[in-house]
């Protein structure tokens, strides 16, 4: 029945989506046999195999990104807005941004602090410290006297939130499949395209080592390849 299961998921889902999916299975597994709800685990030996060195979802570029930010529609979220440009400015998860107080702002050394959700209690680099510039310090605004533990964005649900942002993409004419985790892909692509070492954009997306961050400096070779064959071709022979 588990192997059933994985191949069922394979040919669902968009890149990592099905091995994702299997890992969450597995942990619940995990927790049925740890109180001993079931005596054996019968995802053993079962895998989704994927390549975690390829950027598989799209990436917008920063004309992309400012495009939208010039793009306005009827019934648009000002909340939904504002975080979404945030992650494409700095990078952060959704289950990150969505918990983000006036708090992990330090205003006087223009920094962002923060212990990532996903990490915070299994890695010591759970903490991520982003500097912030004008722009990004005037999209956060400032709290009132008191009220530096209220949240920055006060966001709705993720499902909320994707179908706004999918409406979003689509006013402005960007043809590509953008979900919220596209901004923090998009964050490092294009600091990378704006040359920024793999270290430095390591430490910003939080990684512990370089494993994880490798994938989006294949990620801007291609886009660099694309580029070159984008120059319009000539025949040698009449030169």
């Amino acid at each position: 029945m588990m192997a059933d299961f994985a191949e069922f998921l394979k040919p669902r889902g968009n890149g990592e989506t099905p091995k994702s999916v299997l890992q969450r299975f597995k942990k619940v597994v995990k927790w049925a046999i740890e109180h001993d709800y079931m005596a054996t685990d019968p995802t053993t030996g079962i895998r989704i195999v994927s390549d975690e060195q390829i950027l598989r979802k799209d990436v917008l570029s920063t004309e992309e990104v400012v495009k939208l930010i010039n793009t306005h529609y009827q019934g648009e979220n000002p909340e939904i807005r504002r975080a979404f440009i945030f992650c494409c400015y700095c990078g952060l998860r959704f289950c990150d941004v969505k918990d983000l107080t006036f708090r992990n702002i330090d205003y006087s050394n223009r920094l962002l602090k923060f212990e990532q959700n996903k990490t915070k209690g299994h890695s010591s680099s759970s903490g991520v410290t982003i500097p912030l510039n004008d722009g990004i310090l005037s999209l956060v605004g400032v709290p009132e006297s008191g009220k530096e533990d209220d949240l920055v964005f006060h966001l709705p649900s993720h499902t909320m939130c994707l179908k706004a942002l999918r409406h979003w993409t689509a006013r402005a004419g960007i043809a590509k499949h953008i979900t919220w985790h596209c901004g923090r892909h998009s964050f490092a692509v294009n600091i990378l395209n704006n040359g920024a070492n793999i270290k430095t954009v390591a430490s910003l997306l939080g990684h512990s080592g370089l494993k994880h961050t490798e994938k989006y400096t294949r990620a801007v070779d291609e886009l660099k390849q694309k580029a070159i064959d984008s120059l319009p071709t000539f025949d040698m022979t009449n030169l």
